[in-house]
């Protein structure tokens, strides 16, 4: 199956760190973010993946070439950023004979099931689905409201007065034909320009594995501590 891995982020919150690494290179529990995207992949039958490359990006390329070769991997620079929306529009052809494929944000850390997620969205019957968590801090998270059937009524992005807990965990999976809901302006975002446009039209799964953002320096130290026990270091 093939996932956009959405990598070209600059990292700003994680400097000094990233000025010289990449943010999907930033190591944990001594190995690159990327890894432990590499391994879920592995485990749940993501073969062929879409990177799109911008801050370091030789880095990310060298790290790739040298330590992977069971997964395809699929380069996409960006010389300005397109912002996540963009990166979608502008690689259609890459998903165009697809049933479906996953959209995933490479700045988690997360143990999610991949393969659980899948066979929620088939059975939604829908023609996109986002993956959840429950949040402390909902006016920092996209937030979205469900009915009865995991249908989402309602999606604001980082809302002044949010209307419940449940966020957006930065994984999807689509069917080809919602890209064409993007729009052609340079910068476009999923979260603000796309998801929008699919209240009432995606499902929204909630698991309760692992996931943490790791853009902050206090976040990245939390991940560290908490992914120890996960994969018992």
């Amino acid at each position: 199956m093939k996932a956009f891995l959405l990598a070209a982020g600059l990292g700003t919150r994680l400097q000094p760190i990233t000025l010289t690494t990449p943010k999907c290179l930033v190591p944990i529990c001594g190995k690159p973010l990327l890894y432990w995207w590499i391994q879920l992949f592995r485990k749940h039958n993501i073969d062929k993946v879409l990177i799109n490359l911008h801050h370091l990006s030789t880095q990310v390329k060298g790290y790739i070439e040298n330590n992977i070769e069971d997964i395809e991997f699929v380069f996409f620079d960006e010389k300005k950023l397109l912002g996540s929306a963009g990166t979608l529009r502008e690689n259609k052809s890459f998903v165009s004979e697809e049933e479906d494929f996953f959209i995933i944000y490479a700045d988690n850390l997360t143990d999610y099931n991949l393969s659980e997620f899948y066979s929620f969205h088939k059975k939604s019957g829908k023609d996109f689905s986002m993956a959840l968590f429950t949040t402390d801090t909902p006016k920092t998270k996209g937030i979205v409201q469900l009915d009865d059937n995991n249908t989402v009524i309602s999606f604001e992005e980082k809302p002044q007065y949010p209307k419940s807990n449940l966020a957006n965990a930065g994984l999807y999976i689509a069917k080809p034909k919602i890209l064409e809901l993007i729009a052609n302006d340079k910068l476009v975002d999923i979260g603000f320009d796309l998801l929008p446009q699919l209240v009432n039209r995606m499902s929204a799964w909630e698991h309760k594995g692992f996931l943490m953002d790791i853009g902050t320096i206090e976040h990245l130290k939390s991940a560290e501590k908490e992914w120890k026990t996960k994969i018992k270091v």
